[in-house]
């Protein structure tokens, strides 16, 4: 049955990290994620998900320098430190917060450069595999597409399945993000049905837009049901820059609830 979290990164992000957490819960969202909360004391985010009774389910490794063009360093030869300092932070302020998953962040990096960067992302992800298993957590990576993020290394969701293949670790999955994949790919549905047992998470959001999943070029709905059938019983993530103020573009949550012939493939919870 899908059950939908509110990724704090996007949404309700007029307000503090730590009141998105509570404005999460009064939606109705029974989980979180976020993108790099780390400027916010790790005890002040437990504390506040104890509060309101959410569950969080990932964060990101941090980019690196962003000032410099940094967007994760996994697959940069030569930043192997760096990246395990990333990941080490990451599972530090997940074990304290309660995080079931990491998402390691590849980088951008040059074409004539992608067969090195493979086998730096393999061998950065196996070692960063084995620390998260310590943890009892999860590492996912996650294709993005060029056309937001020109250039990031991993944008296919075979080339996803492939390292996974490789890095040989059980707790490695892919995070598919039905928006970056249908921008880089489409056929949605097809590579669900193909790489489910590789799903570690799904995300949503409008295609162009990136706005509430109520428009567009995908029918999440659909894809919902689809997910369903195929028995994923995983999170979806709302991962979506919101028109306006988040609680006024929720309609799409309620609408589906309220569809007799939806709401029985979405588990009773938001």
């Amino acid at each position: 049955m899908s059950r939908f979290s509110a990724n704090l990164g996007f949404l309700f992000s007029e307000l503090p990290e730590l009141e998105r957490v509570a404005a999460a819960a009064k939606a109705g969202f029974k989980a979180v994620e976020m993108h790099w909360p780390y400027q916010v004391p790790a005890t002040q985010m437990r504390d506040a998900l104890a509060r309101s009774r959410v569950a969080m389910l990932g964060l990101n490794t941090p980019v690196g320098n962003a000032a410099a063009g940094d967007f994760g360093l996994g697959a940069l030869p030569g930043r192997e430190e760096e990246f395990q300092q990333a990941v080490d932070q990451a599972l530090s302020y997940g074990a304290v917060i309660g995080a079931s998953a990491v998402h390691c962040m590849a980088g951008v990096v040059s074409v004539d450069a992608a067969a090195q960067a493979e086998r730096m992302f393999v061998a950065n992800l196996t070692a960063a595999a084995d620390k998260a298993a310590q943890a009892g957590m999860t590492v996912l990576i996650e294709p993005i597409n060029h056309r937001d993020k020109p250039g990031y290394f991993l944008h296919r969701i075979e080339q996803a399945a492939s390292i996974i293949e490789k890095v040989a670790r059980a707790n490695v999955r892919i995070m598919f993000d039905c928006y970056h994949t249908q921008i880089m790919q489409g056929d949605l549905t097809r590579r669900l049905k193909d790489y489910l047992n590789l799903i570690g998470h799904v995300q949503i959001a409008a295609v162009p837009s990136r706005a509430e999943p109520d428009e567009g070029e995908i029918d999440y709905r659909y894809i919902c049901r689809i997910l369903d059938r195929l028995g994923y019983d995983g999170w979806i993530g709302a991962e979506y820059k919101p028109r306006g103020r988040t609680e006024d573009g929720l309609g799409w949550l309620s609408a589906w609830t309220q569809d007799r012939s939806f709401s029985s493939s979405l588990g009773g919870a938001a």
